[in-house]
């Protein structure tokens, strides 16, 4: 009897596939450490509430959210936000911000180098 571990969700499988691939390509070190949180399992997933997001990033900052960001908060400034997924709170408040809302592909192919990218856990 055989055991499949790993997600299955396939858009997540394509994306750590890809994110792997970029990180070997460009020896992004970013690219590479968020596919390992990403093949966490399910119930170990990253929420992100807005409030952390306002207190470690400063105006104009690009920033990777390997799990969903919630809307628990206030943020007042903008940020390129790229996640796995947003609450719709979360998505209002931070384009509200002047922000900008990204899926964690989008950031890596506007920065497969993944210079200037921080991660939030």
């Amino acid at each position: 009897m055989t055991v499949k571990s790993g997600t299955t969700n396939v858009y997540l499988y394509a994306l750590i596939k890809k994110l792997r691939k970029v990180a070997r390509d460009n020896n992004a070190r970013i690219w590479r450490d968020v596919a390992r949180i990403l093949e966490r399992p399910k119930r170990k997933r990253v929420f992100v509430n807005l409030y952390k997001i306002n207190k470690l990033t400063k105006s104009n900052e690009a920033i990777v959210i390997p799990g969903k960001v919630l809307g628990v908060g206030e943020i007042d400034h903008p940020v390129r936000v790229a996640a796995l997924a947003f609450s719709e709170r979360a998505r209002s408040k931070i384009i509200k911000a002047g922000g900008e809302v990204l899926q964690i592909e989008d950031l890596i192919n506007n920065n497969p180098k993944g210079s200037g990218v921080k991660i939030i856990i």
